[in-house]
C-alpha cells in the first residue's frame, strides 16, 4: 500500500494524508523563517514539525522492513533487500526528510547553530514524487534523454566560454575590471544568454556590441534547445500512456509474478495503458477475442454463464485470447474508474520469440486451469475455451 498508487480505499486515504503533510510540514518550514509569525506561532509550528517527523519516521521504517516483498529486491536475502532499499534514491529522501530533526534534537543542547538544517529540511518537498504520477513521468524522460540533455549543456557552455573570450578580447582594454579575464566576462556572457541582462556590465566597443548581438541571438537557441528535447519528449509520454505503467504495477499481476526483471521489462514495453470509466463495457460475449487485461487499479465484473465474478487490482482476464483466437465467453465492465494494461496476442507471439520463459508460464497458467471452474476469479474463462495448442497452434496466424 506505501508503494504503489492507490485509486480508492484505504490506500488512497493513506497517499492523500501523507501528500498533505509533506505540504503541510514544508509549509511550515516557510513561514517560519519569518521572524513575526515564527514568534506568534511557534508553539503550532513545533506541533507541525513533531507530528510530521514522527509520520515520516514511521513510514521509512516500515518501508525498510517490507522491501523483501518489492519486486526489485524479491530475490535478494531479506538483509540485502532492505540495504538495497537504504541505499535508493527515494529512501535517501525519506532519510534526509526526519534526519534534520534528530540532528537539532542533539546538536541544540549544544548551542550549534542550526539553520544550516533548513535546506534539509525542505528535501521533504521532493517526497511528492514518490506519489505524482506526472513527476514520475518526467523524471523518466529527463533520465530518458539524459544524453541529449548533457550534449545540449556541453554545446551550452561551449558558446558562454567562446562569447566570454571573444568579450575578453574586445573589451578587456576598455573595461579592465569588467572584462579583464575570461572568467570575469562569463558573468556577462551567462547573463546575455539567459537574456537576464542585469545592465551592471556592458559592452561599450563596436567589436564588444556585435560580439553582444550575435550572443544574444544565440542564447535564444540553446536555451530553447533543452526545453524543447524535454517538452517533446514528455508529450510522447503522455500520448504514449494515460498513466504511468509502473514496475510494481506489471510485476504485481500473478502471471508474471515469478519471471526476471528483463522479462518484465520486456512486458512492460509492450502493454498498452487504457483508462475506462464506471459501468464501461470492456469485452462483450460472443465477440472474438484477441488480448488480454490486466487490471492496474479499479475493479471490473465479470458476467458468467452461471453467475457473476468482482476481480480486482493485480488481477486479470480474456488470457485464452493469448493462446488462440475464441470468441469471448463473458461480458465484462467496469464497476469504478479502472486503468487496464491490455497485451495483444501477436505481442505475446514475439516475446515468446525473444524470451521462451513467457511462453512456458503461459502455458503452465493454462494447463493448470483445466479443473476451473466457471467461477474461478483467475479469469473468464469457460471449459470450452480450454484447447490443447496441438489442435490450434500458437504460431498461427490470426
Amino acid at each position: 500500500m506505501l508503494d504503489g498508487a492507490a485509486d480508492d480505499g484505504p490506500g488512497w486515504l493513506l497517499h492523500r494524508a501523507l501528500i498533505a503533510l509533506v505540504a503541510l510540514s514544508v509549509g511550515a518550514v516557510i513561514l517560519e523563517s519569518m521572524k513575526d509569525i515564527a514568534q506568534r506561532y511557534g508553539l503550532a509550528f513545533r506541533a507541525i514539525e513533531i507530528f510530521a517527523v514522527s509520520a515520516f519516521t514511521l513510514e521509512y521504517l516500515l518501508r525498510i522492513w517490507t522491501a523483501p516483498e518489492h519486486t526489485p529486491y524479491a530475490r535478494m536475502t531479506p538483509t540485502r533487500a532492505r540495504l538495497a532499499f537504504i541505499c535508493s534514491g527515494t529512501a535517501i529522501i525519506d532519510l534526509f526528510a526526519i534526519l534534520p530533526a534528530y540532528l537539532s534534537f542533539f546538536l541544540g543542547f549544544m548551542g550549534s547553530d542550526l539553520r544550516m538544517f533548513l535546506l534539509l529540511r525542505l528535501l521533504r518537498f521532493f517526497k511528492l514524487a514518490r506519489y505524482s504520477p506526472g513527476i514520475r513521468s518526467l523524471i523518466a524522460v529527463i533520465e530518458a534523454e539524459r544524453r541529449a540533455l548533457f550534449s545540449s549543456a556541453t554545446l551550452l557552455f561551449g558558446v558562454v566560454l567562446f562569447a566570454a573570450t571573444a568579450m575578453h578580447v574586445a573589451e578587456h582594454n576598455a573595461q579592465p575590471v569588467a572584462f579583464g579575464s575570461i572568467p570575469a566576462s562569463m558573468w556577462w556572457a551567462v547573463q546575455t544568454i539567459a537574456t537576464v541582462g542585469y545592465g551592471d556590465v556592458t559592452p561599450i566597443t563596436g567589436a564588444g556590441r556585435i560580439i553582444a548581438a550575435l550572443t544574444m541571438v544565440t542564447g535564444f537557441v540553446m536555451l530553447g534547445l533543452p526545453v524543447g528535447i524535454v517538452a517533446t519528449a514528455f508529450a510522447e509520454e503522455i500520448h504514449r500512456r494515460e498513466f504511468v505503467v509502473t514496475w510494481s504495477m506489471v510485476a504485481s499481476v500473478p502471471l508474471f509474478r515469478s519471471l526476471d526483471a528483463s522479462s518484465v521489462a520486456e512486458i512492460m514495453r509492450c502493454l498498452r495503458a487504457q483508462s475506462v470509466p464506471a459501468g464501461t463495457p470492456i469485452t462483450r460475449r460472443g465477440e472474438e477475442a484477441h488480448s488480454m487485461y490486466f487490471i492496474a487499479a479499479g475493479q471490473v465484473e465479470i458476467e458468467l454463464p452461471q453467475n457473476q465474478v468482482v476481480l480486482g487490482e493485480g488481477q486479470f482476464f480474456g488470457e485464452i485470447a493469448l493462446l488462440r483466437r475464441t470468441r469471448r465467453s463473458a461480458n465484462v465492465r467496469a464497476l469504478c474508474p479502472t486503468k487496464l494494461l491490455i497485451l495483444d496476442a501477436f505481442d505475446l507471439r514475439r516475446l515468446m520469440r525473444h524470451n521462451p520463459e513467457i511462453g512456458k508460464r503461459i502455458e503452465e497458467v493454462a494447463a493448470n486451469r483445466v479443473d476451473f471452474t466457471r467461477a474461478a476469479r483467475q479469469g473468464d474463462i469457460i471449459e470450452a475455451e480450454i484447447i490443447s495448442r496441438d489442435d490450434s497452434p500458437l504460431e498461427e496466424e490470426y
